[in-house]
């Protein structure tokens, strides 16, 4: 039996070397929004005969006087390009331009959102996020109560613990997101947030099956000690939450590699978030049920 619960300092640490930066770069810059939440203008053009290069496009486009414009391809054919507001004129003035120099060039759709959508945006965002660890507390608070009538420890504990793991997946991702940010320039918008709602409900459930197995054990198990209790229980449940987690890679991965410029950066965020949930699960929700356990002696 794999003593990880004994271990518990060395993937403490491990997660500190992978988050600490994280946090770093989300106190210098955070992440770095796209018009989803900062308002402007997204226009997806397709180039009929060789698309010309976005670098290209951009030094053309200097002359509208357009200011910080994003240039990147979709498709071997088309160009995504994100810009502050323009109204329908200098829009038609623009592709018109476009198709005397590079001919063929069409519109795949043109979308404005403005600031005050961008605000409520953000603003619904963490209501969303809030509103779902308020439920998962008061879930597994009610899924464990069976568990407090042992002594070993209060549900509400283990709520806490599985609402530190989420903190500590959430922290990974969007760690890593303004880290990108910063050196690559990757923008998140309203994909990232639901990469980042499926990342908690995925972890929760994989910390759901962890502590229903603990509980088993407490109420029926004959172990000497609540610390033996918890190792056995992640021993027993580590297998089947490495094959549900490598599952879902597979299908992720496919999508990562086949599923389209507009969706990867999505499908990267859930990458992210099942790795450092399926290790949060095992390696930082269990060990602190102990802690607790401690902490209350």
């Amino acid at each position: 039996m794999y003593q990880i619960i004994k271990k518990s300092k060395i993937w403490y640490i491990i997660s500190a070397v992978f988050i600490v930066p994280g946090i770093v770069f989300i106190l210098l810059g955070g992440l770095k929004l796209n018009i989803d939440f900062t308002g402007g203008t997204l226009w997806k053009l397709n180039f009929d005969t060789n698309r010309s290069t976005a670098q290209d496009v951009s030094v053309y486009l200097e002359e509208y006087d357009l200011g910080e414009t994003t240039i990147q391809p979709t498709s071997d054919s088309s160009l995504a390009i994100r810009m502050k507001p323009i109204d329908n004129e200098t829009r038609q003035t623009i592709l018109t331009s476009l198709n005397e120099k590079y001919e063929g060039v069409e519109e795949e759709s043109f979308e404005s959102i403005g600031p005050t959508i961008g605000d409520e945006l953000k603003r619904r965002a963490m209501v969303a996020i809030i509103i779902v660890l308020i439920f998962i507390i008061l879930y597994i608070n009610w899924a464990f109560r069976k568990i407090s009538k042992s002594s070993a420890i209060p549900s509400w504990a283990m709520g806490l613990s599985a609402i530190a793991a989420l903190a500590h997946d959430i922290l990974f991702v969007v760690g890593a997101f303004a880290f990108m940010g910063h050196f690559f320039g990757i923008e998140v918008g309203a994909l990232f947030v639901t990469a980042l709602l499926t990342i908690l409900g995925f972890s929760v459930h994989d910390t759901i099956v962890v502590y229903d197995r603990v509980r088993e054990n407490v109420i029926y198990g004959t172990d000497s000690s609540f610390e033996e209790t918890v190792n056995r229980s992640v021993n027993q449940t580590i297998v089947r939450s490495l094959n549900t987690s490598f599952t879902t890679l597979f299908v992720l991965l496919a999508l990562y590699l086949f599923g389209g410029e507009s969706i990867r950066m999505f499908v990267f965020a859930m990458i992210l978030g099942i790795v450092t949930g399926t290790y949060s699960s095992i390696f930082i929700a269990s060990p602190l049920l102990v802690i607790w356990q401690k902490l209350r002696k």
